[in-house]
């Protein structure tokens, strides 16, 4: 009997000492995995807004998870928590420091800190949406090897934008724009011309209220300018500008609220804002997720084409008016996909010099539009 508890007992601190080892190999192994560093090859380093906010920052992380989830590739994005170069220049450094190869960065508010981070990081590329990199005062322009900026045709997305408005029987139409920087004033400058080309074809006339608000925020007086523009008879207003769109779809939606019927329009901006307001009948879209999925294809082929400026346009279906989620009544994607090929063919002539942003001066040759600008 004593024989056989002490083989019992020797057997129990085996299997102690076996179970302990174990425990200890199991918890060396967690802490070598937790040691691990992770790191993200792709990176997206947005504005303060979110990769949901239906604008630059949802459409560079859309092109860039594309590419990322179809190849197999590491990626994050990095939000800074302040505006300013200094803030946005830090936060690109926390990408590279995250081990990214290509860093995106949407919107003009970063061409400083890519001037900088492309000269201290030559081994880095850049992606730069909608800018150039600069110097603080603008007084040099340089683009790095390792950057790729690109810019968009504003003018011709806004003139398909208003070429449809008109053909969809609206003749009364309002700009409200942000600050009157060069890709807002290309978006209204074509957004007129392509009303005026549509008044001709169609033989009727156009009248277009004309405004820049000075900010890219939503605001009461911006919903109120648009709200008053309704109440005198205005049909559609293209809010162009970060959430200055939305101070025209509050107003657009308390005026058909008012009158019980669909009188009151907006034409969105950037993405298809469709999903923001039942109000938005298309929006003038540049074609964020294709650049930037195209950029870093580009990269991985060892084909990025840095050094030099990028521009997307009708030519390469880099941007245009949404119609898959349109509201239009009678316009069709079918008369779209016409003026689209037209517009590529050269049929049109857009005039988008900016070099005077108050389009009741700078735009000469309208022939069937009337242009009140309000200071």
């Amino acid at each position: 009997m004593k024989k056989l508890l002490s083989s019992v007992l020797a057997l129990m601190m085996i299997l102690s000492l076996v179970a302990c080892g174990q425990k200890s190999a199991n918890t060396d192994v967690a802490v070598d995995a937790q040691s691990t560093k992770e790191t993200f090859e792709l990176a997206l380093v947005t504005d303060l807004g979110t990769i949901d906010d239906k604008s630059f920052n949802q459409g560079a992380w859309e092109g860039l998870t594309k590419y990322a989830n179809e190849h197999g590739i590491s990626h994050k994005y990095y939000q800074p928590q302040e505006a300013g170069t200094n803030a946005y220049f830090e936060t690109i450094e926390l990408a590279i420091e995250g081990g990214a190869k290509v860093v995106v960065c949407p919107g003009f508010l970063f061409e400083e800190p890519v001037y900088l981070a492309q000269e201290k990081y030559p081994d880095i590329h850049f992606i730069l949406l909608d800018g150039e990199p600069h110097t603080a005062d603008y007084s040099t322009y340089k683009t790095g090897a390792n950057t790729m900026p690109i810019l968009y045709q504003e003018d011709e997305a806004g003139f398909l934008a208003g070429y449809a408005a008109v053909k969809d029987g609206n003749t009364k139409l309002g700009f409200l724009g942000g600050m009157s920087v060069p890709a807002v004033i290309r978006f209204g400058f074509g957004y007129i011309q392509g009303a005026d080309a549509a008044a001709k074809e169609l033989g009727v006339n156009c009248d277009v209220v004309y405004n820049y608000t000075g900010a890219f925020a939503a605001t009461p007086e911006a919903q109120s300018l648009a709200a008053s523009w309704y109440n005198s008879g205005t049909q559609v207003v293209f809010g162009c500008g970060g959430a200055v769109g939305n101070s025209a779809m509050s107003a657009a939606e308390g005026k058909n609220q008012q009158e019980g019927k669909f009188v009151a329009k907006v034409i969105g901006v950037d993405v298809d804002q469709y999903s923001e307001s039942e109000t938005v009948i298309t929006s003038a879209i540049k074609q964020l997720a294709t650049s930037v999925y195209d950029g870093i294809t580009m990269y991985y082929n060892g084909n990025f084409p840095g050094g030099k400026t990028s521009t997307f346009s009708v030519k390469n279906d880099g941007v245009g008016a949404a119609m898959d989620n349109a509201r239009f009544e009678t316009f069709t994607k079918a008369e779209y996909d016409v003026v689209y090929s037209d517009l590529k063919n050269g049929k049109y002539t857009i005039f988008n010099d900016v070099t005077d942003y108050n389009p009741a001066t700078a735009l000469k040759d309208l022939t069937n539009t009337k242009v009140t600008f309000i200071e």
